[in-house]
């Protein structure tokens, strides 16, 4: 028997050989979670997007999480530290991280991270690779987002400015009109969607809120990610901007506890502007039980609509804000696993995590 057989446990089913090295070979995030590679001739364990040089097909064994691979006596790989996170803060970075959360209008320059005892070019390398910009575009974003939020709360431009950090009202001007796209007196009617990152078994996922509630959670690497962002820019008039909320601690640990197998519903406040008909839809999804799942064609008829097979479908695909509102219990009427935009595996990897109501276990 080969280890696809001999390692499978209670809580995870893992892919064909082929399929998983076709992941490896390709440094495919979206299998995050799903496996781990086991190299017999170094002894090693890998995350699936390790960049480590790839070894021969027969040299790989396949184990569902970390914990299983140690326990068959492989080590964890120090390219790719499967043992944590995907995406997690390297130890090296994390006292800054602390200290920019804790001041939203803190400026740092390259002297400045030289002073405590950083390069500032892995700095900005890291930043780059995780959020898509640099450290000083992520700072200064995050001084937008508390001086939009002052404003729209009747502050006036002159004290958001000097109160965002700012040295002169020239310059705010500029940065703000540059960020929001019209000038900080001009902000009727916009909203600014403050994002962040949250980690979990299944990959980094990219959150978003505003003042009402949740409003994204998608998978970090999904291809349509950036499609779904411009939908919601134009749905809300908005603007996504690195910030923080009162919701995304809620948010991460009713995640936390869901993986765990300690949570089966939500209580995250949601906000989810859309038509009616993908409201209808998607208010639908949310009445499917943990543990279940319904067909596509059982959906239309959930809504009254039992013709609209294709157009339940689009709308659920629509969806932004995953696993809370849980289009992937939506499956063919053959049983089989259709459509889901973080990718097939995560969705039969929730699937089950709730069908069994256990942890999955990375560690």
């Amino acid at each position: 028997m080969n280890s696809t057989d001999t390692n499978m446990n209670d809580t995870a089913t893992l892919p064909d050989r082929e399929t998983m090295y076709d992941a490896l070979s390709r440094r495919d995030t979206s299998f995050e979670g799903v496996f781990v590679a086991a190299i017999r001739t170094t002894g090693i364990f890998c995350r699936p997007s390790c960049t480590a040089r790839k070894p021969k097909p027969e040299n790989v064994e396949y184990f569902p999480d970390a914990k299983s691979a140690i326990a068959s006596g492989y080590r964890a790989c120090k390219i790719c530290h499967p043992m944590i996170d995907l995406g997690a803060t390297p130890e090296w970075l994390q006292p800054l991280l602390e200290e920019v959360e804790q001041d939203a209008t803190i400026r740092l320059q390259a002297e400045d991270l030289r002073q405590r005892g950083l390069d500032p070019v892995r700095v900005r390398r890291w930043f780059q690779k995780l959020h898509g910009m640099t450290f000083t575009s992520y700072l200064r974003m995050r001084r937008i987002n508390q001086a939009f939020g002052q404003i729209r709360h009747k502050t006036s431009v002159t004290d958001a400015a000097f109160q965002s950090g700012y040295e002169s009202l020239s310059g705010f001007g500029d940065g703000f009109k540059k960020t929001i796209g019209s000038a900080p007196a001009k902000t009727n009617g916009q909203e600014v969607i403050a994002i962040t990152r949250i980690l979990t078994p299944l990959g980094p996922m990219l959150a978003g809120a505003t003042e009402q509630g949740i409003c994204l959670l998608e998978f970090a690497d999904r291809p349509m990610l950036e499609t779904q962002l411009n939908r919601l820019h134009k749905r809300m008039n908005a603007k996504t901007l690195p910030g923080d909320s009162p919701f995304f601690a809620q948010l991460d640990a009713e995640l936390q506890a869901y993986f765990a197998g300690k949570r089966t519903e939500f209580d995250v406040p949601l906000l989810t502007p859309g038509t009616e008909f993908q409201q209808k839809v998607w208010a639908a999804l949310q009445t499917i039980p943990f543990g279940a799942t319904r067909s596509y064609a059982e959906q239309a008829k959930s809504i009254g609509q039992p013709a609209a097979v294709r157009a339940v479908a689009r709308a659920n695909g629509d969806n932004r804000i995953s696993i809370l509102i849980p289009c992937h219990r939506v499956i063919g009427a053959d049983g089989k696993l259709t459509g889901y935009g973080g990718g097939l595996w995560r969705k039969k990897r929730l699937l089950e995590i709730e069908s069994r109501e256990l942890p999955l276990n990375t560690t």
